[in-house]
């Protein structure tokens, strides 16, 4: 057993890679373990591995006693003087447990802690791999569909696809080939937990990464991107070679390059837009193909007020606002995009005015404007029945609105009589003066 104990140890430690120290101490402690389990916990025990003769060696201390009083802890002088003739009381003794039954419990505990090293080895080298392959492309193959998840086999270990990591409407059979963005590695009691995403803006950018060598090679670069999955995205890219069009190389001949990164994201369509260092320049870049009349910038909450001709504003905005809303990602500044005429009536007092009325949308503003109520005392006057037709309130709720815009209406003219009569006050004290 001793010198089959030491060949093991040996071999594991070689094969597997685990410190030969650590492996020696754990298989230790574990049979100390082992020991207390069978024979009682309130012993105190020493397990050593002697290398001379390669076998493992466990010591009971007991204190030399006249009378005793705790089997466990205690040894009666004349026992002591048989395994040491020099033994006195108060001597603490230590007493070599039985071979044969250390043989049996050392077989037993030293199998189980090599198979639990062997695992936690591999374990650490699937861990140590992975994390430093987080942030890029991974293939496997569809082992199960587990509550949603999609469980990958990648080679040396299992990894798992979220569904909140999926594209939507993808779906995948078992035995499928897929590729996914390493997206994190944990560290758990099963062993490494290895994250993977399809909807991740850099596995977008890993994508063209593989199919752009001028990517690969430093020459053109990804600033930024901004992903709906499955739906629409936005890379900004720039090159450091002035010879070289960043976003002719990202489409490629032909648009290659990037159909065939649309057909890994199914279908998903990709803008690719040149980034430019003025904030105002990326923005209007950012919403092409619209075209872009003035931009407004307010640099202190990072906000853009953009106006756009009015056969441009759904263009500029996009299906369900996707457009302005990927662009905003993109370029990480809010965008408020408007057309020209909505512009215009904005800068108009009357608008202004209407806009003060307590619950009054810009959508209900914009409406009264067309139809010629332009004014706070204009609103204030109209029918009910008119401002019903154009607004689609209610009665009640148009009621409080008129009794608001007339409070509004009555401070304006107060304000402005005031004002009038101040030059008027003015010009008498003058006269009393002199």
């Amino acid at each position: 057993m001793a010198s089959e104990l030491k060949r093991l140890i040996d071999q594991v430690s070689r094969e597997k890679g685990i410190d030969r120290q650590t492996l020696i101490h754990t298989l230790e402690e574990a049979i100390k373990s082992a020991i207390k389990k069978k024979y009682g916990s309130r012993l105190d025990l020493d397990v050593t591995f002697n290398e001379e003769f390669g076998e493992l060696e466990a010591f009971q201390f007991k204190e030399v006693v006249e009378e005793v009083t705790d089997p466990d802890k205690q040894v009666i002088l004349a026992e002591a003087l048989t395994l040491d003739s020099e033994s006195e009381i108060g001597d603490e003794l230590g007493i070599r447990m039985d071979t044969e039954t250390l043989g049996r419990i050392a077989a037993q505990s030293a199998k189980q802690v090599i198979i639990q090293k062997m695992k936690d080895a591999e374990r650490e080298v699937v861990y140590e791999e992975f994390k430093s392959r987080k942030g890029e492309i991974v293939n496997g193959i569809v082992q199960r569909v587990d509550k949603g998840a999609i469980v990958v086999n990648i080679g040396q270990a299992e990894a798992i696809l979220p569904q909140k990591e999926q594209i939507p409407r993808e779906i995948f059979r078992q035995g499928d080939r897929i590729r996914s963005y390493v997206l994190d590695v944990k560290k758990i009691s099963k062993g490494p937990q290895i994250v993977l995403s399809r909807t991740h803006p850099h596995f977008l950018i890993q994508l063209f990464h593989a199919e752009v060598p001028e990517i690969s090679e430093g020459i053109v670069s990804i600033i930024s991107a901004a992903r709906e999955p499955g739906s629409r995205a936005k890379i900004a890219v720039i090159s450091k070679d002035a010879d070289v069009d960043p976003v002719g190389a990202c489409v490629g001949m032909k648009g290659t390059r990037v159909q065939n990164v649309v057909q890994e994201l199914r279908g998903e369509k990709i803008d690719i837009i040149p980034w430019n260092m003025d904030p105002a320049k990326f923005v209007v870049n950012g919403l092409a193909p619209a075209i872009i009349s003035k931009v407004i910038i307010d640099q202190a909450n990072r906000s853009m007020e953009v106006i756009v001709p009015d056969d441009q504003l759904s263009l500029a905005i996009g299906k369900r606002g996707q457009n302005v809303r990927l662009a905003s990602k993109l370029t990480n500044w809010r965008i408020d995009v408007k057309s020209e005429s909505r512009y215009e009536r904005q800068k108009q007092a009357g608008y202004q005015a209407l806009l003060r009325i307590p619950g009054l949308s810009t959508e209900v503003a914009d409406k009264l404007y067309e139809a010629g109520i332009g004014s706070v005392e204009e609103f204030f006057e109209s029918p009910l029945v008119e401002l019903e037709d154009v607004t689609h309130l209610s009665e009640s709720t148009l009621e409080i609105m008129r009794a608001e815009a007339q409070k509004i209406f009555d401070l304006s003219s107060e304000a402005n009589s005031q004002d009038d009569t101040q030059p008027e006050a003015d010009t008498a004290a003058e006269a009393q003066e002199e």
